[in-house]
Parts: structure tokens; sequence; C-alpha cells
């Protein structure tokens, strides 16, 4: 795929009552580059400032597109382990120290992973909003 190619992939992070829209890939960066904290998805080569202003605005709503897809899983997983019907059901409580929140964000995202299963955010894909 080719720089162009992946540019015109990005588009903004959704909003309540948006479709959900793809973000750009994020490319996987080997290893060793990895390592190199000057090194991070290859902008430090955009020489032009236009380009470099166009992939890294791309990253940025990559990462937010990430981001919010990745807290609806883990409210989903929240409100799933909370799930009184479970036999191994985890109290708020073991959910919040497992996640690393608070007991009051742990019981936010139960609900709004309840809301998520439920489809009653949006078109049953909300954005990651819980509070």
């Amino acid at each position: 795929m080719t720089y162009e190619e992946e540019t015109d992939m990005a588009e903004p992070t959704p909003r309540r009552h948006e479709p959900r829209l793809r973000p750009a890939p994020l490319l996987f960066e080997p290893a060793q580059v990895a390592d190199d904290p000057e090194h991070f998805f290859d902008l430090e080569s955009i020489e032009d400032p236009r380009a470099l202003l166009a992939r890294a605005t791309e990253l940025t709503q990559a990462f937010r597109a990430a981001t919010d897809r990745a807290v609806e899983f883990q409210a989903i997983a929240a409100a799933q382990l909370a799930d009184p019907r479970r036999f191994d059901r985890l109290m708020v409580a073991d959910i919040a120290e497992r996640a690393e929140w608070t007991e009051d964000y742990a019981k936010k995202m139960v609900e709004f992973g309840r809301d998520l299963m439920r489809g009653a955010v949006g078109d049953g894909r909300g954005t990651a909003d819980p509070v």
C-alpha cells in the first residue's frame, strides 16, 4: 500500500449518532526500530511539513479511534464480569482493582458496557464515553 493510499484511509473519530469510520492503519514497527526513541511510525523521515502534518494527524485519529474502541471492549468485559448470572461473577471493587480504576469509574464502565451490549448507545456501537 502506498503512502497516498494510506493517507486516504484516515477518517475522523465518530461521535454520538454518527457511523463509525475506519481509522488509518497504524502500520507495524519492527522491534529494532521501535526501540529507538527518536523513531515513531517513520514520522522523523518525512521532510515535507504538509505531509508530516497529514500523517501525524492520521496517526492521531487512528490512536483516538483505537482508544475509543478499546474502552468499549473494556466496558463490555466489565459488564460481562459483573453479570449476576455468572457463577464466577466479580464484584465492582474486584473489576476496579483488575483494571486499575476507581470503584466509581468501574460502576460507570459496567453500566456503559451493559448499554453497549443492549445496543442502547447510538446504533449499538457507541462512543467510548462512560462518564
